[in-house]
């Protein structure tokens, strides 16, 4: 046991320091981490001596793979009032850093999934490492790529964000940083030169990273985006498994077979969830579109079977209700979707 916060915050050299210490649960965010995360950022917002902040991780085992899927399932299961509590701060944090007057840094140097990519996306300096590997997966678990996935998904080059929310795949530092999901390339043992520099010119890191960064290496995804672009374009997923049926390469027969493992339900609301979210004009009119979607999807089958199967029994068989997109209506979507009474909508801080 250690006594250690789950969350190091201190300044330092003019940078806000923010250091996710959780290792042994790949720093999956919790309530009181979110939290402390808001504490500080609100106390650096007006300290004129807090030129720029910088989020990273302690040890070496990844970012940040997520929120705390287990203890979301078990409230889900109940009333879902500690689920929609630490949606709730979560949002307010991925909304904090999104609007935050002072240039924010994370080194993305491993793992990061879901929650890791809504503390991470807001920031104007993402440095990714050999060692980072991106991904939003929720849709084989029954959820949907919040954390504003809503907002930043679609808005990446083409329909590759869609591809990506759907289908959960797993990008390397290359093609993440061909995409714009980050925006800079170091070798992992070159972030501490990073830091260094920083601590010395702490209200520059673009312009840091700039001068440090180098060429990831050709992106493999290059081969695959005119077919990401023409097929992932449509606005059902009916038409977007049709699409890929009528492709026949080995390429489209195989992410075919990834879409038909995922939550029909989780499908359908991602994909609603994107493109409405392409036309919505603020970060905080799509995360309260995402807080109202995370209170109740917490509390259907598919979250708490595809919790069960992935996360807990680790069958990964999750036996999903409705089994096929034809049981998901537009009715089911629109309960989901559909605003809450005013007193309990999300706000930003």
């Amino acid at each position: 046991m250690t006594d250690e916060p789950e969350v190091l915050t201190r300044v330092e050299s003019g940078v806000g320091r923010i250091t996710l210490n959780r290792p042994k649960a790949l720093h999956a965010l919790n309530h009181p981490m979110c939290d402390l995360m808001i504490a500080a950022l609100l106390d650096w917002q007006d300290d004129e001596s807090v030129l720029s902040v910088l989020i990273d991780h302690a040890g070496e085992r990844g970012f940040c793979a997520g929120g705390d899927i287990r203890m979301i399932a078990e409230s889900g299961a109940g009333d879902a009032v500690a689920a929609k509590a630490f949606f709730h701060a979560e949002y307010r944090l991925n909304a904090l850093l999104f609007d935050y007057a002072k240039p924010v840094t994370a080194i993305v140097d491993g793992i990061v999934m879901g929650g890791g990519v809504g503390i991470s996306e807001p920031a104007v300096v993402r440095i990714a490492t050999e060692r980072t590997t991106y991904a939003m997966p929720e849709t084989g678990i029954g959820l949907f790529p919040d954390v504003g996935g809503g907002w930043f998904l679609p808005r990446l080059p083409g329909f590759a964000g869609t591809w990506l929310a759907l289908t959960g795949a797993r990008l390397k530092a290359a093609d993440t940083v061909a995409l714009g999901i980050h925006t800079h390339f170091m070798p992992s043992d070159e972030i501490e030169v990073f830091r260094t520099i920083l601590a010395a010119d702490p209200g520059y890191p673009v312009d840091i990273a700039d001068e440090l960064a180098v060429d990831p290496g050709e992106a493999p995804l290059e081969e695959q985006i005119d077919a990401i672009d023409r097929l992932f374009s449509f606005d059902t997923v009916e038409a977007i498994f049709a699409a890929l049926e009528a492709e026949g390469t080995d390429w489209a027969r195989t992410q075919l077979a990834v879409l038909k493992t995922k939550s029909p339900q989780s499908l359908k609301v991602t994909l609603r969830q994107l493109r409405t979210g392409l036309h919505l004009t603020t970060f905080a009119d799509n995360m309260a579109m995402e807080y109202r979607l995370g209170g109740r999807i917490v509390r259907t089958h598919d979250f708490q079977e595809g919790v069960r199967a992935v996360i807990i029994d680790k069958d990964n068989t999750p036996h999903w209700s409705p089994a096929d997109l034809a049981g998901v209506t537009d009715a089911d979507l629109d309960a989901l979707f559909a605003p809450l009474p005013a007193d309990a909508e999300w706000t930003p801080l």
